[in-house]
């Protein structure tokens, strides 16, 4: 009976940490899904601090939503002054000190955007979903703290703290594989707006003479197809693009891949033969990214994303031509 009895008690205590375990996905779920509504959806200011490479960069954040329309501007408060303006899907970083405005169409431009993930069940395998302590604060407002840990060596994770009343990420960290900080966002002050002027989005940098640089459009080369393939994939990544076509500053068409878990991405950069390129063979960092670069049967391949090393060196090493 004794025996009996303990088996019952651990078949049961093993219900209760699978019922737990999904309870916890939920929350989490419930939380980013919260956090991307109000990064978009609130009128707000604040000032945060963006560390990464051993460089603090202070930067003011004016965001507003009118209808569904959403603006936003951020001024980087350190150097020469940069401003990143955008309008709906485009972008403009204005570049006083090279007199040059880049437009872009990603919201990626944003460090606060680009620092930050995403939940979907297909990270499950790959990642851990947590909710820690909720006594934490952040810029004067109690916070809900998240951990999203790798559950292997091939990709990074994150640490969260997440405004109380609106799930507005106030804090965020990108961990390393040893638990090292690579990059971290935290804001200092945050204040919300029932609306906020439009004339509060406008740059205050007289552009008069600054070269205007957009990206050209990206084209696929009639009649030819993507030829390269990685056989040896980290477990939960997929191809996710893949093109062949002119890239800006490249003379000759450059193969593109990417490669995604959901969360982490790797762009691979597979250049043709006749390229000369001096970039320098192996491993480089600026900032939060990392950079691997080698020959494969002749051809330079370059691979980049916020992922260990390790992820990036398995990736290249394993691509060959179809």
């Amino acid at each position: 009976m004794t025996a009996g009895r303990d088996c019952c008690t651990r078949a049961f205590a093993l219900v209760l940490g699978f019922v737990a375990v999904e309870a916890g996905a939920q929350d989490v779920r419930a939380w980013l899904e919260r956090m991307h509504v109000a990064m978009e959806g609130l009128n707000y200011e604040g000032t945060f601090v963006h560390l990464h490479d051993g460089y603090a960069e202070t930067m003011h954040i004016t965001h507003r939503n009118d209808n569904g329309h959403v603006s936003e501007r951020i001024v980087s408060k350190d150097g020469v002054g940069r401003e990143i303006i955008r309008q709906g899907d485009q972008v403009r970083c204005i570049l006083p000190d090279r007199r040059v405005i880049l437009v872009e169409e990603t919201r990626e431009v944003n460090p606060l955007v680009s620092a930050l993930p995403s939940y979907s069940e297909a990270l499950e395998p790959h990642y851990e979903f947590e909710l820690h302590a909720t006594s934490s604060r952040v810029a004067e407002r109690p916070t809900q703290v998240i951990r999203i840990r790798p559950r292997d060596e091939f990709r990074y994770g994150y640490r969260l703290w997440l405004d109380q009343d609106t799930a507005m990420p106030l804090k965020s960290q990108l961990m390393d594989e040893n638990g090292g900080i690579v990059e971290q966002i935290l804001f200092t002050r945050f204040d919300i707006f029932d609306s906020i002027p439009a004339a509060r989005l406008e740059s205050t940098i007289d552009t008069e003479g600054f070269r205007l640089l957009a990206p050209p459009r990206s084209s696929q080369v009639p009649g030819r197809s993507v030829l390269w393939q990685a056989s040896m994939l980290p477990g939960g990544f997929a191809l996710s693009i893949a093109k062949h076509g002119p890239l800006a500053g490249s003379e000759h068409p450059v193969e593109h891949h990417v490669y995604s878990d959901g969360l982490a991405a790797v762009s691979v950069f597979i250049e043709d033969p006749r390229t000369v390129d001096d970039v320098a063979e192996g491993y480089t960092r600026l900032g939060s990214t990392n950079a691997f670069s080698t020959t494969v049967s002749g051809r330079k391949v370059t691979a980049i994303g916020e992922v260990p090393y390790k992820t990036l060196h398995q990736i290249a090493i394993s691509l060959n031509a179809e």
